[in-house]
């Protein structure tokens, strides 16, 4: 059996996830990271992208928009503001908001407009992806 670690993931809400995993992939602000056991330890700023949480040969999914991860040998906290399994994602709200941030993506009125554009559509196109 592969070592495992203990992974707990809250949001100021809710302790999202509490369990035993072989593996977590996610986005931070330096890139895609995969953790597993016994890693060395490491914090980190968490980006909007696709949670990855590896339960022996089943990979369940979740849209992570923001937050920390605390890696530590044994045990990976990931402190988000944001976090929703794939069937708490309404498919409509999350296309419409892609559409709009590429609207006012191509509008480009002003920088603040554009930034927040650019993180709009990612968090909507990370919603999109977690329900694939």
């Amino acid at each position: 059996m592969a070592d495992v670690f203990k992974l707990k993931v809250v949001t100021p809400e809710r302790i999202f996830y509490e369990g035993e995993a072989g593996m977590v992939e996610l986005s931070t602000t330096e890139g895609d990271i995969g953790v597993y056991a016994n890693h060395i330890p490491m914090t980190a700023i968490v980006a909007p992208g696709v949670l990855k949480i590896h339960e022996g040969s089943q990979v369940r999914k979740a849209a992570l928009h923001a937050g920390f991860i605390q890696v530590l040998a044994e045990e990976i906290t990931i402190m988000a503001e944001v976090v929703e399994w794939p069937d708490e994602i309404d498919i409509k709200r999350a296309e419409e908001a892609r559409v709009r941030a590429e609207r006012r993506l191509k509008d480009n009125q002003t920088e603040i407009d554009v930034l927040r554009a650019k993180m709009a559509l990612r968090r909507a196109l990370t919603r999109l992806s977690a329900r694939q």
